[in-house]
């Protein structure tokens, strides 16, 4: 997300209607224990199977929820949500992973997962089709409303798995989770946030251009600025490209208004892109300016890709594009030193990638500023984890004294990709304790000589992940 999010609502959580409203509160019917998982999920008044997919060590249900369109008003209709259960074992810790955007019908395990051997619960967000009601009133498409989503997830899969239960997610996906313990505070008994951004004031991004001027060694710096400024240099040679491969794609630029505007777009994310998703190593790599045209595209491309500046590359994520522009705010940055070479200044806001049908108005920062005060003064049990080099570190969640047991951490040289993993050794055995302790686990542990460990071992299939998403704004 090339935009940091942040949010909040009402606080007060309203009854769904009968059947919701059971399913909701946790005094839903369900099958009895003895009976075999599948029909003790798909007991749970409003669940439905979509399939179920073979995975060893697991069972893997993908499923469909019925979930109010306005928790406040039930009665206004329900959407079904996509869902998915990675079972383990009803004795085992459950994860509860959200990723912000769309639900993967691949089976996979985060790291928390792994890390206390437990089940897995993942939610698609709200307005990420197919989870995205008919006809959508976007003003339901808000932090508050997916909250009490994963509320009404929670209430009815916790008669099944009543073991200790963990929030987590990445990107903008970790900003999900630490609005749930905002508006759910005593759902979870942890919560890890990887790499999630905090927009608290939308209007300085003094942070964004602190950050650049100083990530990594200057002569990276210093190349990748040469680079993107050259590739600009080139305009007209660039254009004619990404027009002919869009043609052929049969791609249409009719949100962004042209092929140029496309191409600005993309162009001027390459430097951020490179610091959120490739190793500072990868400098190496980065064209110098004499390189050919072709070569200087089809680095862009890699970097960041041409297709998102696209009508169908956006298509996908105008429901995070609404958000940012109406609740979580988000980064301005525009390289000063592009500033002869670049055409429209301020394109690269949340309107642009919006259809203009859809009315959108920014809430002030009222929500933001909500759930920042409250992670830094009533939170607790709450990690976070930063990339050193990731530009959404620029603005991060904090803790203050009025937060319990939560801690933020820094990995070394990582991007948006980093995890408990990739922290310092003592940091890394920190991490680790605290979530095994939080997850009701921490006796289970057999680390070598002492030092807290993941409890199940890698797994190839299930534990390898792409980038995590972050579309540009």
């Amino acid at each position: 997300m090339r935009r940091a999010l942040r949010c909040l609502l009402p606080l007060a959580i309203v009854a769904g209607s009968a059947a919701l409203g059971a399913a909701g509160t946790g005094t839903a019917t369900a099958a009895e224990p003895g009976t075999g998982i599948k029909d003790r999920i798909l007991a749970i008044p409003g669940m439905s199977l979509i399939q179920e997919k073979p995975v060893d060590g697991y069972r893997f249900f993908l499923l469909n929820y019925e979930q109010p369109i306005d928790h406040q008003h039930p009665d206004k209709g329900t959407f079904q949500q996509r869902i998915s259960v990675l079972h383990k074992g009803d004795d085992r810790p459950t994860v509860f992973e959200t990723s912000g955007y769309n639900l993967s019908g691949k089976p996979s395990r985060s790291e928390p997962t792994r890390m206390v051997d437990g089940n897995q619960v993942s939610m698609e967000y709200r307005f990420f089709t197919p989870s995205r009601p008919r006809p959508a009133d976007w003003s339901k498409l808000n932090i508050r409303q997916a909250a009490d989503d994963q509320h009404r997830v929670f209430s009815a899969l916790h008669r099944i798995y009543d073991q200790k239960w963990i929030s987590t997610g990445a990107s903008k996906g970790g900003s999900t989770a630490a609005y749930y313990r905002r508006f759910h505070p005593h759902d979870m008994d942890g919560t890890v946030s990887y790499v999630a951004p905090n927009d608290v004031d939308n209007d300085d991004d003094s942070a964004y251009y602190d950050f650049f001027k100083n990530v990594g060694t200057k002569e990276c710096r210093d190349r990748l600025n040469a680079a993107q400024h050259e590739i600009f240099e080139r305009r007209p040679e660039m254009v004619a490209r990404l027009k002919t491969w869009a043609d052929q794609k049969h791609y249409t630029f009719r949100l962004t208004g042209s092929a140029d505007k496309a191409f600005e777009l993309t162009a001027q994310d390459a430097v951020w892109g490179f610091w959120q998703y490739q190793p500072e190593s990868e400098c190496d790599a980065v064209p110098a300016p004499d390189a050919s045209t072709d070569t200087l595209y089809d680095w862009v491309g890699k970097i960041g890709d041409w297709k998102s500046s696209t009508d169908q590359g956006m298509r996908t994520y105008v429901p995070y594009y609404y958000q940012a522009g109406t609740q979580m705010g988000s980064p301005d940055y525009e390289e000063p030193l592009l500033d002869d070479v670049r055409r429209y200044e301020g394109i690269n806001v949340p309107r642009t990638y919006v259809p203009r049908d859809i009315p959108m108005k920014y809430d002030g920062g009222k929500a933001m500023r909500d759930i920042d005060r409250w992670v830094r003064t009533k939170s607790s049990r709450m990690l976070f984890v930063n990339g050193q080099n990731d530009p959404w570190r620029a603005e991060p969640f904090r803790v203050g004294e009025g937060s319990k047991d939560s801690h933020v951490y820094v990995a070394p040289g990582q991007n948006h990709g980093a995890q408990i993993s990739t922290l310092a050794p003592d940091d890394r055995a920190a991490a680790t304790k605290s979530l095994l302790k939080w997850a009701g686990v921490a006796d289970e542990n057999q680390g070598e000589h002492g030092a807290p460990a993941p409890l199940a071992g890698y797994d190839a299939k299930l534990d390898t992940h792409g980038p995590r998403l972050a579309p540009r704004l």
